[in-house]
């Protein structure tokens, strides 16, 4: 899996308690458009929105990749056109739970670097992950600012249900990670 790790500001991300009740009860994402759509982005949230995940979601979105998003990627991952001729992407913007990591760039971009290197072995030739650490705002039981988390995966296949199955598989494994004990900052 190709890797890349930006930090970048960008229009906060807000979660409030509308937003955060997928964290609450992440079978409410049933009910998501996204979600319904999508069975893998619905695995993925349910998952990184349960009780025990250290994270929980924002907001989220997946798409096929327009002709310009599949010549990018092919090139980001040395792919020839008639090898990978359509690709699929989505995105999840996560918050950690915890407010010292929520709150502290330092620490979310120690834990970026976790990420990337736990990430870089998975075996998803035709995969990408993009992650974009950028500022928000969280207004749970009072406004806090911090550090938000943008997910983008990305993968292209030889036609567009190949193309989904490899982004379906490339996500569950970046959620693994998400969700792995290793990951955790001592």
């Amino acid at each position: 899996m190709i890797l890349s790790l930006l930090c970048r500001g960008r229009i906060p991300p807000t979660a409030t308690e509308d937003s955060s009740t997928c964290a609450k009860n992440p079978y409410d994402l049933d009910h998501l458009p996204e979600a319904e759509r999508y069975p893998p982005l619905m695995h993925a949230l349910r998952a990184l929105n349960a009780p025990r995940s250290g994270v929980f979601t924002a907001k989220c979105d997946a798409w096929p990749l327009d002709e310009e998003e599949v010549v990018a990627l092919r090139a980001e991952l040395d792919i020839i056109a008639e090898e990978a001729p359509a690709g699929f992407g989505s995105y999840i913007d996560i918050l950690w739970r915890e407010r010292s990591l929520f709150a502290s760039f330092h620490l979310q971009e120690q834990m970026l670097h976790r990420l990337t290197r736990h990430a870089a072995p998975l075996e998803h030739p035709y995969a990408m992950l993009d992650c974009i650490l950028r500022p928000a705002m969280v207004d749970l039981a009072g406004p806090q600012e911090g550090f938000a988390v943008s997910l983008y995966v990305k993968a292209v296949g030889h036609n567009e249900q190949a193309a989904e199955e490899n982004w379906a598989s490339a996500l569950a494994a970046v959620v693994a990670v998400l969700r792995s004990k290793d990951l955790v900052l001592t």
